[in-house]
């Protein structure tokens, strides 16, 4: 597809949008009406938003269009995951400049439906509207097929804490990039294209996930969410937190310790619970603290002490991209 959006026209836009979209049982009407309608058997919906705006979230010299889509459904339905629901479907809110070539959105497209198939959801509809900025509004819903959320809020002295999926891989390719380099590559595309494991939230909450929230802030940011909601203290063992030699060698050559990336670096979307001390967990999941009684200490702690390091994102502090 050749030419702007503004040559495309909004209509012409939705029309290129949507051919490129698949479907699930759980939609019952697409894109195409003035709603979709999608299953709720559990007559209860997961639902979680979020937004990316090009120069604080992404950059399009380092990221393809296509890593934007993936990466835009990935931090939704990881959301979505981490309440122990399953996603079914998302909804697009588009600002575009109309000088914006129609292959950008169409290759946003593509990101967003093959995140999704990943998942198990689908894009079900949203809007497009002429911006100065590009801008990428996401609303992801989920099904809890009629098991309990897991909030934040549950955790109990005694507690595991355990964590499944990447740490520290997104800062680690933040830092690559923004020194000017493309490799090590799994670090890079670990930051432009998260891989959530998705099936790991539902799985939690069939455990007996007592607490659980995905890592999008920061490990020590979010286990901090978990720790004041529950209103207990969280102790990390820094010594079971594993770290690639790779990313040993990433630190070295830019003077950084990878701990700081593994507990205080964030767009991993990693799933971090706190179960019973008694719970069997599979291997994917690696224990790495335990739940204690409140303190006069931090909510969170390492082996013991407080962080003292900065660390965890903050929409209104540092500039990301």
């Amino acid at each position: 597809m050749k030419g702007t959006v503004g040559e495309l026209g909004e209509f012409g836009l939705i029309r290129e949008l949507t051919s490129r979209l698949t479907t699930t049982p759980a939609v019952r009407i697409g894109p195409g009406d003035d709603a979709a309608v999608i299953a709720a058997p559990d007559r209860r919906v997961v639902a979680s938003t979020d937004i990316l705006l090009e120069g604080r979230h992404f950059r399009r010299d380092w990221s393809t269009a296509y890593d934007v889509g993936r990466k835009a459904a990935a931090q939704n339905l990881a959301d979505i995951a981490a309440m122990g629901a399953v996603p079914t479907a998302l909804l697009l809110g588009l600002v575009v400049p109309a000088e914006l070539p129609v292959t950008w959105p169409s290759e946003l497209m593509d990101g967003l439906r093959d995140e999704c198939q990943v998942a198990g959801a689908s894009v079900v509809g949203g809007d497009v509207v002429r911006g100065d900025t590009i801008m990428v509004s996401i609303t992801a819903l989920g099904d809890l097929r009629n098991q309990e959320p897991v909030t934040r809020a549950g955790a109990q002295p005694g507690d595991l804490v355990a964590v499944t999926g990447w740490l520290g891989w997104s800062a680690a390719g933040y830092a690559v990039l923004s020194r000017g380099f493309r490799s090590p590559r799994a670090f890079v595309e670990a930051h432009r294209r998260p891989e959530p494991p998705y099936h790991a939230g539902p799985a939690a909450a069939a455990l007996g996930a007592t607490a659980m929230c995905d890592v999008s802030d920061g490990l020590i940011a979010d286990l901090g969410h978990i720790a004041e909601a529950s209103k207990v203290r969280i102790d990390i063992r820094s010594g079971a937190i594993d770290i690639p030699t790779q990313m040993n060698d990433i630190g070295q050559a830019v003077g950084v310790d990878p701990l700081q990336w593994v507990l205080s670096g964030g767009e991993d979307h990693a799933i971090v619970a706190t179960f019973p001390s008694d719970t069997k967990l599979p291997a994917r999941w690696k224990v790495i603290g335990e739940v204690l009684n409140p303190s006069a200490l931090p909510q969170v702690t390492v082996d013991g002490a407080p962080w003292t390091s900065k660390g965890g994102w903050d929409h209104f502090g540092d500039i990301e991209s």
